[in-house]
């Protein structure tokens, strides 16, 4: 060593790139032997997987093996699809692979319309509905069925007929528009009479002496109002079922009104024969002239006790 050199490798030389330069190497310096930059530095490369956990390092200088230096050959890396003897998998190491993040929730989605509650709703209007339109309809079948008990048009052209009724059943009332034989006016050979038992009337007078032509009833009557009446004539028939002629303020009724038999009571037995019978006129407010004659094939072989008007077209006199 001469004076003012102090050799290679002194810390005020220590050039750790020396041995690239042709100075550093005529002076001595040799690459590394060390980690990778400066001589003896603590960075020691290690092959992945080879430190263990829960082990003691290896105290610097023993036993890790000298990486190679600059310029020698790198260890070669394991052929495509081979295991890389420096590295080590995760799950290999003490206490297994670190768990990993929890994925994240996904966010719950917008709700949307509440269908089943709609739904509901619809079902229960549209029984609401179904409902309403039956109540209505039962309803209005019964005043339907009311109606044609007690109405059954505003202009018929047909006399009704009526089932037999127990004598006395259909006696005078209070009402107005109603009157017994007494009141009635006979003409053409019709007379009144009380002989004949059995009369609805309320004194049991009645008309006889229709059977023959021209032979009529007449009854005048004051009503309320215009519209449909209905006249119930109160007669007895024996034998063969009658029919006679209606006129309604001169002008002839459509039908005829039929005097059937319905007591079936025998020919000439009078007594056993009384019943009743109606018609529907349309009368005007005010007097009204109502007749019964025996017409031109007629058959007149009754005895009429009394008549009664009522409202409307019904078939039941009470």
């Amino acid at each position: 060593m001469t004076p003012g050199e102090n050799g290679p490798s002194t810390p005020e030389d220590d050039d750790p790139f020396g041995y690239l330069y042709a100075d550093g190497q005529a002076r001595g310096a040799q690459p590394p032997s060390g980690g990778y930059g400066y001589p003896n530095s603590v960075s020691r490369v290690r092959t992945v997987g080879e430190r263990q956990y829960g082990q003691q390092q290896a105290t610097y200088g023993q036993g890790v093996p000298p990486q190679g230096a600059y310029g020698q050959q790198a260890p070669q890396q394991g052929a495509y699809g081979q295991p890389n003897a420096h590295y080590q998998a995760p799950e290999t190491l003490t206490g297994g692979a670190p768990a990993g993040r929890q994925p994240a929730r996904p966010a719950p989605g917008r709700r949307g319309p509440n269908t089943k509650g709609l739904l509901i709703g619809a079902i229960a209007v549209v029984a609401a509905v179904v409902i309403g339109i039956g109540v209505a309809m039962i309803n209005g079948n019964s005043d339907d069925g009311d109606k044609n008990a007690d109405q059954v048009g505003t202009a018929p052209t047909q006399s009704q007929g009526h089932s037999p009724s127990p004598s006395g059943s259909s006696s005078a009332a209070s009402d107005s528009m109603q009157s017994d034989a007494s009141a009635l006016e006979p003409a053409g050979g019709a007379s009144k009479a009380s002989d004949v038992k059995g009369a609805s009337s309320s004194d049991g007078s009645y008309v006889t002496g229709l059977n023959q032509p021209g032979a009529s009833v007449t009854w005048k009557v004051d009503v309320p109002s215009d519209g449909p009446y209905t006249l119930f004539v109160y007669y007895s028939a024996a034998g063969a079922d009658q029919s006679m002629s209606v006129t309604v303020n001169g002008t002839p009724f459509g039908s005829k009104l039929d005097m059937q038999n319905y007591r079936h009571a025998k020919d000439g037995d009078f007594t056993n024969g009384w019943t009743h019978s109606f018609v529907w006129p349309t009368l005007k407010k005010g007097s009204n002239t109502i007749s019964v004659s025996c017409g031109a094939g007629d058959k007149c072989n009754t005895l009429i006790s009394n008549v009664k008007l009522k409202p409307g077209q019904v078939k039941k006199d009470s």
